[in-house]
């Protein structure tokens, strides 16, 4: 059975056995006795990639096109260390990257992570931190 975005909306009420945990377990695996059982942790709580995927979806046969290139976005960056999302997030902030830092980060996403939408959002940042004087000045000291 294929996924309707507009029909199988909400998906936990409609179509359960779309959502799954990182690990496969199914919405009716995640109960208060399984937390307390030791057999639900916090990784079976993330959302997976395909979820966002469908979520997006969703969003998109809504008409809530930013909300879906979030999703979208998100969906690339699930399976990302987290240590690397702080990294990026880090270096997104005002006058913490030249724009060649940002880039070498878009490049990154595009090759070795796999994310090509964010990667793409990145370079959005560079144009608009340039725009704006909102990149760091390339006059530090090599490291």
């Amino acid at each position: 059975m294929s996924f309707d975005p507009v029909s199988d909306y909400p998906l936990g009420t409609r179509r359960p056995d779309l959502v799954r945990t990182p690990s496969g377990l199914g919405l009716d695996d995640l109960t208060l006795d399984a937390v307390r059982a030791g057999s639900v942790g916090p990784d079976e709580l993330r959302a997976t990639p395909e979820t966002l995927r469908r979520q997006s979806a969703v969003a998109l046969a809504a008409g809530r096109t930013q909300l879906a290139d979030n999703l979208a976005r998100a969906a690339e960056l699930a399976s990302v260390p987290a240590e690397t999302i702080l990294e990026i997030y880090t270096a997104l902030r005002p006058h913490r990257s030249t724009a060649e830092e940002l880039e070498a980060w878009a490049e990154r996403l595009e090759a070795e992570l796999g994310a090509p939408l964010s990667a793409a959002f990145v370079r959005e940042a560079i144009a608009a931190y340039a725009a704006r004087g909102l990149l760091e000045a390339d006059d530090r000291a090599p490291v």
